[in-house]
């Protein structure tokens, strides 16, 4: 073995030993947290429903898990998604956790595993409604330490839009949980204005027969910009 060999040998032993293990930590830690969250969503799901029964028996609140990766928290009219993506991801070097000396002091605490968290309809799912569109309203960064914070739409950011310097709990993830069910439930569906929808085809009618083809979200119609304060929550699918 040649003495280029040799280093090349130890090089790759060296990113190995060092950034391969670090991420499988990273990712063992994230789905520790994502099975923590499952058990936090059956236990809300058990806890809201108990409740609604003996108010409302309309008010369906209900828990369904999809995969290893992906659950679903009910609750009335809005379905909230959690998915676990299975990589491990880092940050580009403009972000302003780079400023900071917990990533300063070590580079590797900022590789992350993600859980994001989506805000649909219930209807859509219902019917199979496979063009509505659904949002965004949260990512959840978890570290080789399993240090963690929240990237969000939601006014949770004086709380956890930093790293945390302890481990993520699972009141962290209840208080989580609560919060996006709040924004959810108050974030509601507007109709679009009437100029926009007056006209439709005969093949859109037919397909909408099938709810397969109009269009539905939270923000339809609504084209986001400074003067009418939108953007993360508009879309234009008419």
């Amino acid at each position: 073995m040649s003495e280029q060999e040799k280093n090349q040998r130890e090089t790759i032993l060296k990113l190995l030993t060092e950034k391969s293990v670090m991420k499988q930590d990273v990712y063992s830690n994230t789905i520790a947290v994502f099975n923590e969250l499952r058990d936090v969503l059956k236990e809300k799901a058990d806890d809201f429903s108990s409740s609604m029964s003996k108010i409302d028996k309309r008010v369906l609140i209900n828990f369904k898990e999809l995969s290893l990766q992906s659950m679903q928290l009910k609750v009335a009219g809005d379905i909230l998604d959690f998915e676990m993506h299975s990589n491990v991801f880092e940050f580009d070097r403009s972000h302003p956790m780079h400023k900071t000396s917990y990533i300063k002091n070590e580079h590797f605490n900022s590789y992350c595993g993600i859980i994001s968290i989506y805000n649909f309809l219930a209807d859509s799912f219902k019917y199979n409604r496979l063009n509505d569109v659904g949002y965004l309203v949260a990512r959840i960064f978890v570290n080789r330490e399993k240090n963690f914070f929240v990237e969000t739409r939601v006014k949770i950011d004086y709380k956890y839009g930093k790293f945390s310097t302890q481990p993520i709990t699972r009141g962290n993830l209840a208080d989580i949980v609560d919060e996006l069910i709040v924004y959810s439930i108050a974030f509601d569906l507007y109709a679009p204005p009437f100029d926009a929808v007056r006209q439709v085809t005969v093949m859109e009618m037919q397909e909408k027969s099938s709810s397969a083809s109009l269009r539905t979200g939270k923000r339809l119609g609504y084209i986001g910009s400074k003067e009418t304060g939108g953007g993360f929550d508009d879309a234009v699918n008419l």
